[in-house]
């Protein structure tokens, strides 16, 4: 297993300069205007993005059929894929809010101004990372199904199916006639990484069904 997770990262590792660098880059762009919390969250979510990147690797070396030879169990090689992810959503929300948070110092963003606008801060790096995870979790499937070239022309689905499922339970809640107070979304943002793990397992296994099909193909 820990071998699976160091070939990942491994094979990213000259992709991270050219990520930080364009973490930069949208820094001086957006934070003046669209503040430091949607920063931290964009950035969690490109980091986790880079799932797609390790399948192109593993397309591209013909790695599955080695795999398949080795003493790894397809399990394995799954499970390998979200802790993966877990990794890269973490690097993304951690840098995203360290950047944002300097960005914000220089943009004048009074992001220490008050213990509130701190908490908001750390929350919104909790919620980039539970963002990054639910959209992240939400392509493997599709990359075990459909490959990574055919998995990118399906990326937006990754984002729209958990953004739809989410604002059809908003809707539910306001049709119910429940209000959400500041009470209720801190609630929910407490709430919101066991939802995240709940929603991880349910990919887990959509993901291992498909690949266990996809057997006789390797």
């Amino acid at each position: 297993m820990k071998s699976l997770i160091l070939k990942d990262l491994y094979n990213i590792g000259h992709n991270a300069k050219s990520m930080i660098f364009m973490l930069l880059v949208l820094a001086f762009a957006l934070i003046p205007s669209t503040g430091v919390e949607g920063y931290i969250i964009m950035s969690g979510i490109l980091y986790s993005m880079m799932i797609i990147t390790t399948f192109s690797f593993d397309d591209q070396s013909k790695w599955m059929k080695y795999a398949m030879v080795m003493p790894v169990t397809k399990k394995d090689i799954v499970i390998s894929k979200f802790i993966v992810l877990l990794i890269f959503s973490a690097i993304g929300a951690v840098t995203g809010l360290v950047i944002g948070t300097l960005g914000g110092i220089i943009a004048h963003k009074d992001i220490f101004s008050s213990v509130n606008n701190i908490f908001t801060l750390l929350f919104t790096g909790v919620a980039s990372l539970v963002i990054s995870e639910i959209v992240g979790s939400m392509s493997i499937p599709l990359l075990f199904k459909f490959g990574a070239e055919k998995a990118r022309i399906l990326l937006l689905v990754s984002c729209l199916i958990p953004a739809a499922i989410f604002f059809g339970i908003y809707k539910l809640f306001t049709l119910l006639g429940v209000s959400f107070t500041e009470h209720s979304i801190f609630i929910l943002l407490c709430c919101s990484p066991f939802i995240a793990l709940v929603w991880n397992f349910l990919m887990y296994k959509i993901s291992y069904a498909l690949f266990a099909r996809k057997e006789l193909l390797y």
